[in-house]
């Protein structure tokens, strides 16, 4: 991976290769960024402008055998971790070395997919993936030997805010006191959740998400795209490249997510005063609590993303909404008018906590209902 490769972020791009050209590279760093914006393969172009010592624009002028094994993902001295589960092939303690094959084709067919994309990947959409403690100890014995070829050995742990405290704990001492040429390169999306004791001890750089003129101009050369369609796909990507693929090849799930949300609501608010109604929502939690948790939380984050283009039409910031409904009978600006500043924060709040509860294997069901409740309250509610 080159960082020529990469979309955008050329600030970041120009500080990494500073911290090597100046041999001030710090022994652990943290990439946090929306799903989409090139957290991944940044670190993983860093890791080659390093082990291959590469030079200039190109960052492919260094040893060739070198550069040529990290096109395969290959190299000796670079290491992944990741989240994992059992699945059909691994019953029992699950660590990323025994996934290294499907995490190679991952990277190099998607290496701006999500987290939900590897969980299909390892066919574990129903589970919830982790990195546990006997990946740190895994972790530890590799960083304790010297590295293959003389040079840096870098440890690349992408998610880790889906490292346990068990595994953070074990860590701490290791990111802490690294051993000589050690290099760490944490990827996260959700920096809050990872334990502050090694947060505090990494060097933090935040990604941003595209812009829409970047996506447009990666579909249009190399997806052939004219620049109509590439500026509607960028626009409603909302700067997450991994979401305007799966727009471009229509498999990102949002039409069923729309027509579950259109269901929802309407049922939601209907339901004030008419008790009938509550055997709508009823059956409407018992469908998506059938999903997979990973697809459920999606799901949320989807109809929060929802709720907020209905307040930006509101408050007619049109140039802001991207969201183009596709569900018959339905309008966006119709809708618009019950979200607003009365209601919306308590509308983002509960759904936080559905998600908080449903990452924590709460009954769904239960979850789900109950924000369906709250629902029916704050759709009522009148606009000081």
């Amino acid at each position: 991976m080159l960082f020529q490769d990469i979309i955008g972020q050329d600030f970041i791009k120009t500080h990494l290769k500073q911290s090597v050209n100046s041999g001030r590279i710090p022994h652990a760093q943290l990439f946090v960024g929306p799903t989409g914006s090139g957290t991944l393969p940044m670190a993983i172009a860093y890791a080659q402008y390093i082990l291959c010592k590469n030079r200039g624009e190109d960052n492919n002028t260094g040893d060739a055998t070198c550069n040529l094994k990290f096109e395969k993902l290959a190299h000796p001295d670079l290491h992944f971790v990741f989240p994992v589960s059992s699945n059909d092939k691994v019953k029992k303690h699950p660590v990323s070395d025994l996934f290294l094959d499907q995490w190679r084709g991952f990277v190099s067919q998607t290496p701006y997919g999500s987290l939900f994309n590897w969980y299909q990947q390892l066919g574990i959409e129903n589970k919830q993936g982790q990195i546990g403690v006997d990946e740190a100890e895994i972790i530890v014995k590799k960083l304790s030997l010297k590295s293959f070829e003389g040079g840096y050995k870098v440890m690349i742990i992408w998610m880790a805010e889906k490292m346990n405290i068990a595994a953070a704990n074990k860590l701490l001492k290791l990111v802490e006191e690294p051993p000589k040429d050690a290099l760490f390169l944490l990827i996260a999306e959700r920096e809050e959740q990872i334990i502050n004791t090694v947060l505090s001890r990494c060097q933090v750089l935040y990604f941003k998400a595209l812009r829409e003129s970047e996506i447009t101009g990666y579909l249009q050369h190399k997806h052939g795209l004219d620049q109509t369609l590439a500026k509607k796909i960028a626009h409603q990507s909302h700067g997450n490249l991994n979401k305007a693929l799966h727009l471009l090849n229509e498999d990102d799930n949002e039409e069923i997510f729309e027509q579950w949300f259109i269901t929802w609501v309407r049922s939601a608010f209907k339901a004030k005063g008419n008790a009938s109604v509550i055997q709508d929502l009823i059956t409407w939690s018992d469908e998506i609590a059938k999903t997979g948790r990973e697809t459920q939380k999606r799901y949320l984050r989807y109809c929060s993303h929802f709720f907020r283009q209905a307040l930006l039409m509101n408050y007619k910031a049109t140039p802001l909404v991207f969201i183009e409904t596709k569900t018959a009978n339905f309008s966006l600006e119709k809708f618009a008018p019950y979200i607003h500043g009365a209601n919306i924060e308590q509308i983002h709040k509960a759904i936080d906590e559905a998600t908080y509860h449903i990452e924590r294997n709460g009954n769904a069901k239960i979850i789900l209902l109950d924000l369906s409740m709250q629902l029916t309250r704050y759709l009522h509610q009148k606009e000081v």
